[in-house]
């Protein structure tokens, strides 16, 4: 058994009081014979909890920091593909949107982009370490471990006090129509430097990465979701013409668009199918923060 097979994902909406801090919480069974592995790379995302039963992975950014056997893994935001390779466990994630991060965690993203830790042994992911009891084991069914995560983060933490700004930040920015620093900032209503503040506290990246960011995911997103189309058919129409986008895919996922899809991705794949059966189009799933 292998590739999709092998995997098996449920993914549970965040309740209303805490949905804006929060991408997903996701349950993940890989179900591979003992000794066998698989592998695959995650594109960039906001930061993420995950949290395994048994035989912790290995992961690794390009060029960067590497972790194994971990059995909590913390990863700030990201700009680069996260690689992984995973045999038979069970796992839960949990993404922070910018808000959840502001929220939860409080520091600088900005000193935490591109980094994967082992959560029991970083000082600013600690406090996420009482998770382990219930998420780091099979005794419990998904609804008890889902009951369990959501009730430990609504006594956690309350608003933090810049969540009106990041909010309208983060809605302006999914915009597909939007290009441009300047054009970002009079729509956030403030200035480019407050802007490039709040957006390196809070999101880990300057407003112009952020926004090549969201170029390349639309097109990544909508490419995983169908896997017979061609590039051209799916890439972002704000791209000057393919060599445009052919650099810019090498910029942040550090290969070219034809070495990722000869590349196999069980696990990317099964998430992005899973993500489309839920809630449809990715454009209004994958980063957006209502």
């Amino acid at each position: 058994m292998t590739g999709l097979d092998s995997i098996d994902v449920r993914f549970f909406a965040p309740p209303a009081d805490l949905a804006p801090c929060f991408t997903t919480f996701y349950r993940l069974e890989v179900n591979l014979p003992a000794g066998e592995t698989l592998e695959d790379w995650l594109q960039p995302e906001w930061a993420n909890l995950r949290f395994f039963s048994d035989n912790p992975p290995t992961a690794e950014f390009p060029d960067g920091p590497r972790v194994s056997g971990a059995r909590f893994q913390a990863t700030g935001p990201s700009s680069c593909p996260t690689h992984f390779t995973i045999g038979r466990t069970r796992m839960w994630g949990i993404g922070l949107f910018p808000l959840g991060w502001a929220r939860f965690i409080g520091t600088s993203a900005s000193d935490h982009s591109n980094t994967i830790v082992d959560g029991e042994q970083s000082p600013i992911f600690e406090r996420f370490a009482p998770l382990c009891e219930k998420l780091c084991t099979r005794d419990y069914s998904d609804e008890e471990q889902f009951d369990f995560l959501t009730d430990f983060f609504r006594q956690l933490a309350g608003p933090p006090r810049e969540q009106p700004r990041i909010q309208k930040i983060h809605g302006v920015m999914v915009d597909p129509q939007l290009l441009l620093v300047e054009e970002f900032a009079r729509r956030s209503g403030m200035s480019k430097r407050t802007l490039e503040r709040i957006c390196a506290r809070h999101f880990g990246f300057s407003p112009r990465l952020l926004l090549r960011r969201q170029r390349l995911m639309r097109s990544l997103a909508a490419f995983m979701l169908e896997p017979r189309s061609s590039w051209s058919a799916v890439i972002d129409r704000h791209y000057h013409d393919q060599s445009h986008f052919v650099h810019e895919f090498h910029a942040f996922m550090r290969c070219t668009p034809s070495e990722f899809a000869a590349q196999p991705h069980p696990v990317l794949g099964a998430f992005m199918a899973e993500r489309k059966r839920i809630w449809g189009s990715p454009a209004q799933t994958l980063d957006t923060p209502d």
